[in-house]
């Protein structure tokens, strides 16, 4: 949209419900009252069990279950999302049309030889069989065998309602079987999508069992007597809240749910600015006295407010409030969270109030938790350089903003309409917009997408 057409008068529908995270975050909440009470739950019903709380990783294992059902639940029998176009599917051509079983097979070859190939680069990653990723590829190794013998019969069935059952599986398929009529532009689409989602897919599960087990195995009692406590075990809970909705997010890319993967992200720069924030990248680039460092000499919030109980409540409000926004943005996706992707327009929730209410929360969170301005040795060198490289991580954020941004608007005309209603009516995207159009040259306004 050119900085002279006028914004929609109204927010643009969004194409995920408000209610499908919230069922979903109700299921998490419910297994993970179960997993913490199970001993006193097995001691009423009698059951000759181990009276132990149910924190381990199988548990955590169930826990996106119980999440991923109730939202797949409410997505086929209320928001019927299944019957959708954006879906590619049309379900009277299951009656109507004789499906190409040729196409299916070459299909579910590409499939298997993208599988294939993923497994083969986690074999060569180092990185994926030390630490918490042995987690992830215990689960993928134990995974693979039930996905091929199920990708069969979901395949075949899927293919009878497809309008154009010749997708980007199908493409890659056809170039490796020599078959005419493969796209190498829908090949490349093909791969986008899959190694975001094997990517993602590996460093969500391998985190899983700690914030799960966290907040399962947590002593209340404990907890309830010092507000210090408090705020931080709030702040876990949605930690876990966040990996555990984001984690199902990367799993359900299903058609019959319109939570598959449209298109991933084009631009190499969004790639960069993302995987940077995410292992092996994170570990040689960001913090632990890498290149780029926000936490030398800093002791954090707690540190500062020793002996200020009143503060410490305050400043651990702040802090939860801030996480909660962070939550709040992941499970508002329901099933459609991930990153560098195009999985439909979502504009209730947070993003009512900006277009990147977790990127926003994350960085404000990162300043009041760390206080990178305020270091153990009095150094203003040290406080500098803390408060130059947060500055740099908001930059890298910023990059990844208007990467995913240019993407979408590239994408969906829906996007582009919630992107220039938010320029004028967005909380905190309005006066934002507003202070960089009068900061930035004039001649860079015209012709220019509004912000």
């Amino acid at each position: 949209m050119s900085a002279t057409e006028q914004a929609p008068p109204a927010r643009p529908e969004s194409d995920v419900s408000s209610t499908v995270g919230l069922v979903g975050l109700a299921g998490l909440v419910a297994w993970v009252a179960f997993a913490r009470w199970f001993p006193d739950i097995a001691e009423a019903l009698g059951w000759a069990v181990p009276r132990d709380t149910l924190g381990g990783r199988n548990s955590a294992l169930f826990g996106l279950l119980a999440a991923a059902l109730p939202m797949a639940a409410w997505s086929i029998l209320v928001d019927k999302v299944h019957l959708r176009p954006s879906t590619g599917l049309d379900w009277s051509l299951v009656r109507t049309r004789r499906p190409d079983r040729s196409v299916t097979w070459i299909k579910l070859a590409g499939l298997w030889a993208t599988w294939a190939i993923i497994a083969g680069l986690y074999c060569l990653c180092r990185w994926y069989w030390d630490g918490q990723y042995l987690f992830s590829m215990q689960v993928l190794g134990y995974s693979a065998i039930p996905l091929v013998a199920l990708s069969i019969p979901y395949v075949f069935w899927i293919d009878r309602a497809l309008v154009n059952p010749r997708d980007q599986a199908w493409h890659f398929g056809a170039l490796l079987l020599m078959r005419p009529g493969w796209d190498m532009d829908e090949v490349a689409k093909h791969w986008r999508a899959w190694i975001i989602k094997a990517f993602f897919t590996a460093f969500m599960i391998s985190i899983i069992p700690f914030a799960f087990r966290t907040i399962v195995t947590a002593d209340f009692a404990e907890i309830a007597a010092r507000p210090e406590r408090i705020a931080l075990t709030i702040i876990e809970a949605m930690f876990m809240i966040d990996v555990m909705i984001g984690t199902v997010g990367y799993i359900v890319t299903m058609r019959p749910l319109d939570a598959h993967i449209r298109s991933g992200n084009p631009f190499l720069g969004g790639w960069i600015a993302a995987f940077i924030c995410y292992p092996p990248l994170v570990w040689g680039i960001l913090g632990g006295g890498k290149a780029i460092n926000y936490e030398h000499n800093t002791a954090g919030w707690l540190h500062w407010l020793a002996g200020h109980d009143t503060l410490i409540a305050l400043w651990g409000a702040l802090l939860v409030f801030l996480t909660g926004i962070y939550a709040w943005a992941t499970f508002a996706f329901g099933l459609r969270f991930s990153n560098l992707t195009y999985r439909g327009v979502l504009t209730n929730g947070p993003y009512r109030f900006t277009r990147h209410p977790a990127y926003v929360s994350k960085n404000l969170f990162w300043w009041c938790a760390v206080l990178p301005f305020l270091v153990t040795t009095g150094s203003p060198v040290d406080a500098i350089r803390n408060c130059f490289f947060l500055a740099v991580v908001n930059g890298i954020y910023f990059w990844r903003a208007k990467t995913e941004e240019a993407h979408l608007l590239a994408e969906d005309r829906k996007y582009r309409d919630y992107h220039a209603w938010m320029a004028q009516n967005g909380l905190l995207t309005a006066p934002l917009t507003r202070l960089w159009n009068r900061v930035r040259p004039r001649s860079a306004l015209a012709g220019q997408p509004a912000e």
